[in-house]
C-alpha cells in the first residue's frame, strides 16, 4: 500500500476500519484479492513478482499492511521484498507485539517500510526507519490516523485531506461506496505544499495525489478492511478507474456483509 487511513477502536463492535489505495508499475504482475491456496486461512491480493501482499486479513481476525518509505538514493536492488513482512504475520500465530521483536534485528535487511500488524485487541505501527520509538514497534491508541510513504502522520497534503475526509465519512455512518470514492481522488496539491522526498518536482506533483494515474505506474487497486468484535473480518477490494482498462469484475469479499 501507498496510503493507508484507519481507524482504531474509535467504533463500537469496529476495532479497527482501514481504507488504502496500492500503488505499483501497472506491469508489475499481482492477483486480486482472494483466499490463498498455499495459506488458506489468508485472504488478501497476491504480488505475483515478490510473492507478498500488501494487505491482508485472516480468519481468525489477523490483520496486517506495509507501505514503502520514499527514499530514493537508500533504495537497494538486492534488499529483500517488503511484501514477506505482511505475509509473514498473516502465516503465523505470534501476536503482533512478539511479531515486532522478532523482525526487528533484521529490519535494516529492508528498504524503508511502515508496516502495520494486528488482531482485534492490539495494532502497533513499525518501521525500519525514523526515531527510536518507531524502531521499537508504536502501540496504537485508540484514534484516527494516516500512513503514506513517509512516517506515521506525516503532513503531506494527501495525508491531512484524506484523514479529514475519513473522520467525516465516519461521523456520517457513510456506505462503503463512499470511502472507495474518497480513495478515487485524482487531484494534485499545489506545488507549494509539496514534499521534499528526492525525486523531481514533476514526480512529486504526480505522487500528491489519493489515486495516482499516470502511463506506466498509479493506484492499481483501493481496498477496505474490518475487523469486528462479533463478526468475521471483511477485506473488500475494487480496481481502480485511474488504471488502464482491464476486465470489468465485482468487488472482492473476505466475509459478505451488508454495511457498518
Amino acid at each position: 500500500m501507498c496510503l493507508i487511513v484507519f481507524a482504531w477502536q474509535v467504533m463500537p463492535n469496529m476495532p479497527l476500519l482501514a481504507a488504502g489505495n496500492r500503488d505499483e508499475f501497472y506491469d508489475r504482475p499481482a492477483s486480486p484479492a482472494g483466499w490463498w491456496h498455499d495459506h488458506p486461512q489468508i485472504y488478501a491480493g497476491r504480488d505475483l513478482q515478490g510473492g507478498g501482499t500488501w494487505m491482508g486479513i485472516t480468519r481468525d481476525g489477523r490483520f496486517a499492511a506495509v507501505t514503502n518509505i520514499r527514499a530514493p538514493s537508500e533504495i537497494r536492488p538486492d534488499a529483500p521484498t517488503r511484501g514477506n513482512l505482511v505475509l509473514n504475520y498473516l502465516a503465523g500465530t505470534t501476536t503482533p507485539t512478539g511479531y515486532v521483536e522478532e523482525i526487528s534485528p533484521h529490519a535494516a535487511d529492508y528498504n524503508g517500510f511502515n508496516l502495520l500488524v494486528g488482531n482485534k485487541d492490539e495494532l502497533i505501527w513499525y518501521s525500519n526507519r525514523g526515531e527510536k520509538d518507531e524502531r521499537n514497534g508504536k502501540p496504537m491508541k485508540p484514534g484516527m490516523y494516516g500512513l503514506s510513504n513517509s512516517l506515521l502522520d506525516c503532513t503531506w497534503p494527501k495525508v491531512v485531506s484524506v484523514k479529514a475526509e475519513f473522520a467525516s465519512l465516519l461521523c456520517q455512518g457513510a456506505p462503503e461506496d463512499a470511502f472507495f470514492e474518497m480513495l478515487s481522488d485524482t487531484t494534485c496539491a499545489a506545488d507549494c505544499r509539496l514534499p521534499k522526498t528526492g525525486v523531481s518536482l514533476e514526480r512529486e506533483r504526480l505522487l500528491s495525489a489519493v489515486c495516482i494515474t499516470s502511463h506506466d505506474y498509479g493506484t492499481r487497486v483501493s481496498t477496505l478492511v474490518k475487523l469486528q468484535t462479533d463478526q468475521a473480518p471483511v477485506l473488500l477490494e475494487r480496481p481502480t478507474v485511474a488504471m488502464p482498462p482491464v476486465p470489468e469484475r465485482a468487488p472482492h469479499r473476505g466475509q459478505c456483509t451488508k454495511g457498518f
